[in-house]
């Protein structure tokens, strides 16, 4: 259940306390609540509505995917104008009437379509996959169709990442807990609703989703994974020493299960490297750094995001050291130059990673110079100095 609150008053709920509507399964902390919410709240109206779509959970995720959808196409609409849907070919949805987004990597006319069919696309590529029994990297790959567009290959950001994370969520919320296509709905929730900054929503949804991970006995791999995504959510509402502690934990057990050089490990280092950087906690963060980005370089390669985003991170950590000497400085002003035009080339200049590598470049330069114009002043002094004794 992702619905985790009282309705009425919004007491934290968790997964199992509180009471249920009997007829739509409309969540409440207490008795009071439901009456509360029956005589004076509407639910006398819309208990039939809710039951008739499914239930309360299905209710929610509907209104929400719906919602969602015409966010993603109001921000991407100045971009979307003009161009038609790479999947229909129309410019407005037969059905919906919804418009047209883009949140990839996709650059000139392609890339562009509606979120109902990605999401029409990405539910028959996967349904495909189950009914004739593929394996596993096969099943994988199609599900990735919900959150990775199918031309370019790059992952969905931002508003549009939530749109799918909705979309994906809803089609599968039914299944049992158990379930993988369920499993992984939830995970592109929790994804897509901290893609599009709304932290309180996200942290609701990684919270169960481990909860349910760890009652039905997944295995390590994927709670280490679900630690990671909630460890990063909690970063992102404040409670970064909380944060550090589990990307410390997340570090240290994905490196036991897989060794030095598996893209979990280096996903695993680059998330408690940043954790160690918003803490302050620069030279840790250095030093894990110096050791793991050379793996990356070889391992994942110079235009990986992994990699990128771990280059961003130290010469970040370099910047932003009071400690740090010119030559640090001007390391970490190279270091972010080479890494934005890299990743310009490869995401697109309106990709998040771009943007971020973009802003800690002007940062860096700021920096250099304030730095380098007091020893430039030095000099200046030194050798008027020079000739005023001659």
């Amino acid at each position: 259940m992702i619905l985790t609150q009282c309705a009425v008053c919004a007491t934290e709920l968790g997964l199992s306390l509180g009471k249920k509507c009997g007829r739509c399964s409309t969540r409440y902390c207490g008795p009071e609540c439901q009456v509360q919410h029956w005589k004076e709240g509407g639910h006398d109206t819309l208990c039939k509505k809710i039951k008739k779509a499914g239930g309360a959970e299905q209710y929610n995720a509907n209104e929400k995917y719906t919602e969602a959808v015409f966010h993603a196409a109001a921000a991407c609409a100045e971009d979307t104008k003009g161009q038609t849907c790479f999947i229909c070919t129309q410019a407005l949805h037969w059905k919906t009437k919804e418009g047209l987004v883009r949140g990839c990597a996709c650059r000139g006319t392609a890339g562009f379509a509606h979120v109902s069919c990605l999401a029409e696309q990405a539910k028959i590529l996967f349904a495909e996959a189950e009914e004739n029994n593929l394996d596993d990297d096969v099943i994988y790959e199609r599900f990735s169709k919900w959150y990775a567009c199918s031309l370019c290959e790059q992952e969905y950001h931002g508003v549009v990442r939530c749109a799918l994370g909705w979309a994906c969520w809803k089609t599968y919320l039914g299944r049992p807990e158990e379930d993988y296509a369920r499993r992984m709905a939830m995970n592109a929730l929790g994804n897509g609703l901290f893609e599009a900054r709304v932290p309180k929503d996200s942290l609701s949804v990684r919270e169960a989703e481990l909860s349910i991970l760890r009652r039905v006995g997944a295995p390590e791999e994927l709670i280490l994974a679900t630690q990671s995504n909630l460890a990063s959510t909690y970063e992102f509402v404040g409670r970064r020493e909380e944060a550090a502690t589990m990307l410390r934990d997340v570090y240290s057990g994905t490196l036991k299960l897989y060794g030095e050089e598996h893209r979990e490990t280096l996903i695993a280092a680059n998330n408690y490297a940043a954790s160690l950087e918003t803490l302050q906690r620069y030279q840790e963060a250095r030093s894990l750094l110096r050791k793991t980005i050379p793996v990356a370089r070889r391992i994942l390669g110079e235009s990986d995001r992994i990699t990128l985003t771990m280059r961003k991170i130290f010469a970040t950590a370099l910047y932003e050291d009071d400690s740090s000497t010119l030559d640090d400085l001007r390391e970490a002003k190279t270091t972010l130059e080479e890494s934005e035009r890299t990743a310009r080339r490869v995401f697109g200049g309106a990709h998040p990673l771009v943007l971020a590598l973009k802003g800690s470049m002007r940062l860096a330069r700021e920096v250099l110079r304030a730095r380098e114009a007091p020893e430039v002043l030095q000099t200046a002094d030194d050798l008027a100095a020079h000739f005023d004794s001659l």
